[in-house]
């Protein structure tokens, strides 16, 4: 166990934490599965190639995060984790098996998927806050960073083995049994969660209920340029550069003409990409804001390299890049914006996140949709390209703007024994050392 507790796997030592990653990692093939096959089913049977209608699907299936934020947020900080956790699941499932089922007896309509996406999604946004902020219950805050990578690597080895099961599964048994399939793996992570032991949990203190409280998370994140940088950024990739379902299956259908297993074997190659960047930021000691600039600007000039791809498999080597770059700015991210949040807070500045990471796709979905059908797929990647270099400027702007302060936090080493609260107090203090001095 020596191995475990201080490399790569660390956090598997906990038992909680071994017990939430199995059920997780089944839960997660699931989701992919139901994800590819979705996007094939509004792609090819309800549609004519329609990548309008997979990035509304998109909108509807992310867009509750925002209209829902500050009442997620609050679930998060103030009710049990785990119980919320066993319901939103709980639902999920359901909603994954009606869909199977209209699907299985032939009365699927593409307005049925826009209901059930649209359902999925406000579960979801309940879900998302209380699920990312349960992890810091499992391990504590000393392996969080840890647990928040080893989550994404579990999150998109899923990603690698979903899609590719479900275009077997497509082209074997037909569409409506992918989605029953991943509504029977959400007993995996109900069973998981059933089965913690619950003394062992780390939970901290919890939010007290005030007037205002709705909007202190909001208040919070603007007090603090850090966060608000990490958020824009955060913005300006979630909703106009990971729109991968439909860079893929547009190119897919529209560029190489290939069938569903080589579709879903390009989502598997991501993945690979993905687990790999999700696994080296397993074994970082803490994350910093240098990663989250790299990931910002590889991911750019990934996107613009798949755009000029000439052929299926130099697409497929290029996901592979694509893939570390944004596992490793969205791993960073999530784990600095953690780390760095006071407790009580945590639940609220996390819902935000979800939000943007999400919610953007509302707007992001439709728009790169419309530019795959009016001026092709390869236009739709050269949107990520844009949203990766301007993120990366944001990046740079707040780094040069703050080193000129002397601030240490944005000199890429942040200090994550103090909440920002503190950092603030710190620059106050530093301001107030100058005019003295003059």
């Amino acid at each position: 166990m020596g191995t475990i507790k201080s490399g790569t796997f660390r956090s598997l030592a906990i038992r909680n934490y071994r017990i939430w990653a199995g059920g997780a990692i089944v839960s997660n093939v699931g989701t992919w599965m139901q994800r590819t096959a979705q996007d094939w089913l509004v792609l090819t049977a309800l549609t004519n190639n329609n990548a309008t209608a997979v990035g509304i699907v998109m909108a509807l299936q992310f867009g509750p995060q925002i209209f829902l934020l500050p009442i997620t947020g609050m679930a998060a900080d103030y009710l049990d984790r785990r119980k919320l956790l066993i319901a939103t699941q709980a639902i999920m499932g359901l909603l994954g098996l009606g869909l199977g089922l209209l699907t299985l007896t032939g009365l699927v309509q593409l307005w049925h998927v826009y209901v059930f996406a649209l359902l999925l999604g406000c579960v979801t946004a309940f879900d998302g806050p209380a699920r990312q902020t349960f992890v810091s219950e499992l391990v504590g805050d000393t392996d969080l960073s840890n647990a928040v990578a080893l989550n994404s690597a579990s999150f998109n080895a899923a990603r690698m083995i979903g899609p590719a099961v479900a275009g077997v599964l497509i082209a074997g048994v037909g569409i409506g049994w992918v989605f029953v399939i991943n509504a029977i793996t959400y007993l995996a992570v109900i069973a998981s969660l059933l089965h913690l032991r619950v003394q062992d949990l780390n939970r901290g203190k919890r939010a007290a209920r005030t007037r205002g409280s709705l909007v202190e998370g909001f208040r919070y994140v603007w007090s603090r340029p850090d966060l608000k940088a990490l958020f824009m950024m955060l913005f300006l990739i979630g909703t106009f550069g990971l729109n991968f379902p439909i860079y893929i299956s547009t190119m897919s259908v529209t560029t190489f003409q290939v069938g569903a297993n080589e579709y879903g074997l390009l989502s598997s190659t991501m993945a690979i990409g993905s687990v790999s960047g999700a696994l080296l930021a397993a074994r970082r000691a803490r994350p910093r804001m240098s990663y989250v600039l790299s990931g910002a600007g590889i991911f750019g000039l990934g996107c613009m390299l798949a755009a000029v791809s000439p052929n299926y498999w130099v697409f497929g080597v290029v996901l592979v890049v694509l893939g570390i770059a944004a596992q490793t700015f969205n791993t960073t991210v999530n784990s600095t914006v953690q780390m760095s949040t006071d407790a009580t807070m945590r639940g609220r500045v996390m819902a935000i996140y979800m939000a943007i990471a999400l919610g953007g796709t509302l707007i992001g979905a439709p728009f790169v949709g419309w530019v795959a059908d009016v001026f092709g797929p390869r236009w739709s990647l050269g949107v990520g390209a844009a949203a990766g270099v301007l993120a990366m400027i944001v990046g740079l702007r707040y780094l040069f703007k703050y080193r000129a302060l002397g601030v240490k936090l944005v000199q890429f080493r942040v200090q994550f024994s103090l909440d920002g609260h503190e950092v603030q107090l710190r620059e106050q203090r530093r301001r107030q050392a100058r005019v003295q001095a003059k």
